[in-house]
């Protein structure tokens, strides 16, 4: 594929979502979601795998360090792939799947606000996770790709991006997630 078929395939995919109603509605309740919980000074919990783990700690990292605004305070959103310690040793006794529910066990609190990123939203990992949240009473917004995935169903808010290219929804992914940012934080104190 060329260059100009990878950029005409992905404004392609952005012209869809523009008119895309649903996805546009979701996108905007997730962030609603999201707002409220860090108003009411309640974490995020951020997870997902490859690509979707480094999206989640971008995402992180904007709202702790100064997405927007030179001088601000940080707000609690944790990406839950970055303690590596923790990630090594869990992994090492007891498997992968229950990496991130085992951390929104420990950190998640009645208030808090859970987010799953996944391209397929069939990750064994995030899956559980997003059920840890769930008992925790936790809201689960997932951040998905393609349709009918596990994680969906688990959704209290699902912004599924309507395509099966691993990239094109990891493109669409990092969008929605600058979106949140640049509407969330001017309206944070």
């Amino acid at each position: 594929m060329s260059l100009r078929q990878t950029i005409e395939g992905s404004a392609r995919l952005h012209a869809e979502i523009l008119k895309n109603e649903e996805f546009l509605a979701q996108c905007e309740r997730a962030g609603r979601v999201l707002e409220k919980a860090l108003r009411n000074e309640h974490k995020v919990l951020v997870a997902g795998n490859g690509g979707s783990a480094a999206d989640a700690q971008h995402f992180a990292a904007e709202f702790v360090a100064t997405f927007g605004r030179e001088k601000r305070n940080g707000y609690p959103v944790l990406a839950l792939t970055t303690d590596t310690s923790f990630l090594t040793a869990w992994a090492n006794d007891f498997g992968y799947e229950d990496v991130f529910a085992r951390q929104v066990e420990t950190w998640g609190k009645e208030g808090d606000v859970f987010l799953g990123i996944s391209t397929s939203g069939n990750s064994q990992n995030v899956l559980r996770a997003a059920g840890a949240a769930k008992r925790r009473r936790l809201p689960v917004i997932g951040l998905l790709g393609g349709s009918g995935s596990a994680l969906e169903e688990q959704c209290d808010v699902a912004v599924v991006v309507p395509s099966a290219v691993t990239a094109r929804i990891q493109e669409v992914h990092a969008l929605v997630l600058h979106a949140w940012c640049e509407e969330i934080v001017p309206h944070l104190p």
